[in-house]
């Protein structure tokens, strides 16, 4: 019998995926499902964006790229790195790839040997822990609460760094939390780091410029760390460009000449044309990122109102990204028709068959207590879809 590898068999499958493909299904079968699962905006990508990728395909750039991109995209980022963050990176640190998602895989497997361990502040996105499988690496999780605004703090970090730590995973504004660590917060942690110069912080920041508090801050700022900070990010959720494929990592020189030897021999340059496009988001107007963050800061503070009035759900108020992440465990061992909830998924499984909305269960994100609602959607779908949560949620007892 053919079989999968065992690299291939020890993978979780992606569950905002798979919730998302569920409620594509039930969609087909003609059911009004409203999809909070999937961390999306809601927005077309900007028309001057477009225009460049259609002006990209008449000025024929279909031909293969340079495996870390086009030197103008690249130059473009780095004058966005200068101007936004008042970070100075080379053209020749940053790589660009198919996504932000393959930014941070190139530089998990190319920092991770067998054995060695990566620290990961959980919640965490739910692709961190299977690539440190795929590198053969040890996740080492850190659990933080609601009560810390799931902000992981210096005693928790200096506690997990052992001999072996090679790696840290660092997302602000966070997936799945909608956390952000303010400039003071970040300087502690690397404060922390700075100790153990072994360790690489793999700082996700692709939520930047979805960020309800002031400016955003990354730990590349700090003397001690910068020279082992990758900072992973991309186009597709400040433009709204998630089908487009295009991340891209600034690093130190030793590390983007690894990811740039690795992506050359799994996927080579990302689309032509997404780059073109990407370059036009970041050398065009920027007003299009502010509209859609107003629109996001405007839904976010709906969800958690409704969202507060729902008995048993636990809330914060998330400072970044589009995500309400609600303890939810007052539901745990609650029955309806027979069937139990015993977990976060089987919550969300819950809500999609008998509420028909989509969410995700914090058990993929290493928060078995949690749920997670996407507010990347339309503030009446919010309204409606909270409405279901509550009436759904009202007949377990």
């Amino acid at each position: 019998m053919s079989q999968a590898s065992q690299r291939i068999a020890s993978l979780a499958v992606s569950e905002t995926l798979a919730m998302s493909q569920k409620s594509n299904e039930l969609k087909a079968q003609g059911i009004n499902v409203i999809n909070l699962s999937v961390g999306e905006p809601d927005f077309f990508t900007p028309e001057h964006i477009k225009n460049a990728a259609k002006k990209a395909i008449d000025d024929n750039f279909s031909f293969y790229t340079p495996v870390p991109g086009y030197l103008s995209l690249r130059q473009a980022i780095c004058q966005k790195l200068e101007k936004e963050n008042g970070l100075s990176f080379k053209p020749e640190q940053i790589i660009c790839s198919n996504g932000a998602k393959q930014s941070v895989c190139n530089a998990v497997l190319s920092i991770v040997n067998p054995g060695d361990e990566v620290i990961i502040p959980a919640p965490c996105w739910v692709s961190y822990i299977e690539m440190v499988k795929l590198a053969e690496g040890t996740s080492v999780i850190i659990e933080t609460e609601i009560d810390q605004d799931f902000k992981v703090t210096p005693a928790q970090l200096e506690a997990a760094i052992t001999p072996k730590s090679r790696a840290i995973i660092l997302c602000s504004p966070s997936n799945p939390t909608g956390s952000v660590y303010t400039k003071n917060e970040l300087k502690a942690l690397a404060d922390v780091l700075a100790k153990y110069p072994n360790i690489i912080i793999i700082a996700d920041e692709i939520y930047e410029h979805i960020n309800y508090v002031g400016k955003h801050e990354s730990i590349a700022q700090f003397e001690n760390v910068r020279d082992r900070v990758a900072i992973i990010n991309g186009v597709s959720k400040a433009y709204a460009m998630t089908g487009w494929r295009l991340g891209w990592m600034a690093a130190p020189q030793w590390l983007a000449s690894a990811c740039n030897k690795l992506q050359g021999q799994y996927t080579s340059g990302p689309s032509s044309i997404a780059q073109k496009a990407a370059e036009a988001a970041y050398l065009g107007d920027q007003q299009c990122i502010e509209d859609m963050r107003q629109a996001f800061a405007r839904r976010r503070d709906l969800i958690v109102k409704l969202a507060s009035e729902i008995e048993g759900f636990k809330v914060n108020k998330p400072e970044g990204a589009f995500y309400l992440f609600p303890e939810c465990s007052y539901y745990f061992g609650k029955s309806y028709n027979g069937r139990t909830i015993n977990t976060s998924a089987d919550l969300a499984m819950f809500l999609l068959e008998e509420g028909h909305v989509a969410s995700v269960g914090g058990l993929a994100f290493s928060a078995p207590n949690y749920i997670r609602f996407s507010y990347a959607t339309s503030d009446e779908n919010i309204v409606e879809a909270m409405r279901r949560v509550k009436e759904t949620l009202a007949k377990l007892k």
